[in-house]
This record gives structure tokens, sequence and C-alpha cells, in this order.
């Protein structure tokens, strides 16, 4: 066997052998001596805690401070972009109002005024001012049918709102404030980056309570409600309630990544399931909105079906492959451009789709009259082609049952 040496190391001789074994003897009794001493002093001290533990613990209080410091300059940074929508003379409010008094007192139902009161408070909620010129963001169902529409500043200002929109569609509206000094519009982030798991916050007026900050998750995406028709939602735990409609989801670097909209309950309050736009959808309906006082929807005039196992099996297709063409609708801009029955659409404009409602989304916000290159799979064969979009009233995709 030969011998090794490590730089700086002298080579130990056998002769020495005795006295290294003796010193390291002295070092392991003083070492062991030094062991019981430190175990006898924590044995006494009922209070101290192992040095492991003491570093977790001072660990979690600087994950925890960074954590908190981090919702407490994201709120800082979009609390006085967030505003308070009131709504006042709306009918169907003032009817539903006047059929469950008239439920209480066990009369027959009445109607309401012929002409709404337009002093009387009928509608609650938020909403987010997006531009320093005053354009704000708020759902639908919050200003829906409002005789007048006033937006309280989060230093309780009050300014009537004008240029009130609204799409039913999507539950998503916007309206336009005016003030001498101007406004913060808030940062607008990419909901397309969040996944779930991420921190998120949301500021309203719960109960007129106004800019209550909320902590929470996302907890899905892709989510749909059946009263909101176009575009996928966001799921999350951070609480929602009544009056909270209309005002943004934030990420931690306080920009606006969603806009609240809905809750799964019971009881009418917050149980832990809230539903919020993607700011990508809300900000597009918005700008439909103010700049043309409609959205604009494009289509391609087909009935579409999802390719679940089910179908897949009639078809002999591959589930999940792609949106299966049920039906093109005669003359419309899918059979101008060569799509027949039964295509699979695996991509539109570059992007893929696997489900009727990507295909739509993506469908919609393209320019209507543009032309739009879609992939399909034909008997196994992959084809091309070119559609020049139409727009809604060319009768457009809608989900087979």
């Amino acid at each position: 066997m030969l011998a090794r040496s490590f730089p700086g190391t002298a080579m130990t001789s056998f002769t020495d052998r005795p006295f290294r074994q003796l010193r390291s003897v002295r070092i392991a009794i003083t070492f062991l001596i030094l062991m019981m001493t430190v175990h006898g002093a924590v044995a006494d001290d009922p209070d101290s805690v192992a040095p492991s533990e003491t570093a977790q613990a001072d660990a979690a209080s600087v994950h925890g401070r960074a954590l908190s410091r981090a919702f407490r300059l994201a709120a800082r940074k979009a609390t006085p972009s967030v505003v308070t929508i009131l709504s006042y003379g709306q009918e169907n409010v003032l009817r539903a109002r006047q059929a469950q008094r008239d439920e209480e007192d066990g009369e027959q139902p009445s109607e309401p005024p012929a002409e709404p009161d337009e002093n009387e408070l009928t509608g609650l909620g938020s909403g987010v001012i997006i531009s320093d010129d005053g354009i704000v963001i708020t759902n639908n169902h919050v200003i829906a049918g409002a005789k007048r529409v006033v937006v309280q500043l989060s230093d309780e200002t009050e300014i009537p709102a004008s240029d009130v929109r609204g799409d039913s569609a999507s539950d998503v509206a916007t309206l336009r404030i005016s003030h001498e000094d101007g406004f913060q519009g808030a940062e607008l982030g990419n909901s397309e980056r969040l996944e779930i798991g991420d921190w998120v916050l949301t500021i309203g007026s719960p109960f007129r309570l106004e800019a209550t900050v909320s902590a929470g998750i996302i907890s899905a995406k892709n989510r749909s409600l059946r009263r909101i028709t176009r575009g996928r939602l966001i799921q999350t735990d951070a609480a929602i309630n009544p009056g909270n409609s209309g005002g943004p989801m934030i990420d931690l670097d306080g920009r606006v990544v969603a806009i609240s909209t809905a809750i799964a309950t019971r009881n009418g309050g917050y149980q832990g399931i809230g539903f919020a736009i993607p700011i990508n959808h809300a900000k597009w309906i918005a700008e439909e909105l103010a700049n043309h006082g409609a959205v604009r929807r494009a289509a391609i005039g087909i009935r579409m079906a999802e390719l679940k196992p089910g179908i897949a099996a009639k078809f002999k297709l591959p589930p999940g492959l792609g949106v299966l063409a049920y039906q093109v609708i005669e003359n419309s801009a899918a059979d101008r451009a060569g799509i027949k029955p039964l295509d699979v659409i695996v991509e539109f404009a570059g992007e893929k789709v696997s489900d009727p409602r990507s295909l739509q989304e993506v469908v919609e916000r393209k320019p209507v009259g543009s032309f739009q290159e879609v992939k399909i799979l034909r008997s196994g064969e992959e084809i091309t082609v070119k559609v020049e979009l139409a727009t809604m009233e060319d009768p457009t995709m809608q989900k087979q049952d």
C-alpha cells in the first residue's frame, strides 16, 4: 500500500503512533466533557431551545416579515387607484326589493314605481382607475340599468361618472371620471403569467368598508360561470364579499392582475371560493367599450365540440387533440376558407387550442376583417388555411352540447 500525504501535512511514522493515540484520547475526553456541560446547561434551563430550532425560528420569522412587507407595499401602491362605485335607480334592483317586501308581508306582488328614483341607492361595488385621465374598470352587474353612477375616491371625494358602458357577456364595464388634479392609474400586470399557488390581494369595499385588503392565493384557472358567457375566470381563496365586485386583484408587486366578479356561496357571503376576470381579457373589453361603445367580437362561423374521451372515440380521434368543427355554417368565414365538418382545429393564429373556450377567446380578440392562419387536421393530414374574420352577426362559434 502506498503512503499518501496531503499538502501542508507531515507524514506520520510508526514510532509516533502511541503519542498520536494518546492525543486523540485526550481530545475525545475533552470534547465529551464539553458536550456534557452544554447538555446539562440546556437541561437545567427549561426555556432553552436547541440551536437548530432557534435557527429555524429565525428563518421563519425573516420569511414571515418579508411576506408581510410585500403585502404592505403592494397594498400601499394599488389602494389609491381603488374606488367605490355607487349606482342609483336600477329598476331591476327595485323590482327585486319590492318582490322581497311583498313576500315578507304576505301580499300579492306589486309593481315598483314606473320611473325609478335616481336618488335611491340600488348598487354598491368597487372599481379601479386604469389611466391617469380617469378611465375606471368595474363589473357590468354593478352599474347595469343605473340612472346615475357616482364614484367615491379613496379620500371620500365623490365624482359623477360619465360614459358608463357595460358588456353583460363578460361582466366588464367602464366609466369615466374627471378631476382637475387628475388621477393615479393603477399599474396593470399580465394575467397570463399567473400560476396556481401565487399570492394575490383583493381590494374593494365589501359592505361599504372602503379599501379593505384581503390576501389569498390563486386556487385555479380557466373556470367558467353560467352568467359570464365570454371569458374564463381565475379562482381564488382571497376574500370576496358583496361590495368587492369590480375591485382589483393584485400581485405582490402591486399590479392589477384580475377584476373581482363573483363568489360561490350558499349563504350569500364569503365561503372561500371567489372568481375574478383576468386583466388581459378585462383590458381588451375596456378598450373596446371606451373606443367603440360596444365590444366588437370576431367570429368564423362554426359550431364546436370538445374532444372529450366519449366524443373522441366516436370519431376515432385522440382526446384533447384540438377543437372539433362539428358544423360549419354555410357561407360563413370558415366555409369560405375551406374548413369542413369534422376538421380538428389544433392551432389558430399561432396559438394552440384544446377546447372551445380557448378557441373562442383567441378568435374574438383578433380584428374583424383580418386574415388569420388556421392549422387543422383532416383525415390524419395537417392542413393550413387562411380565414377572414367576420363579425358576430355571421353565425359564430357555439358549443355543441
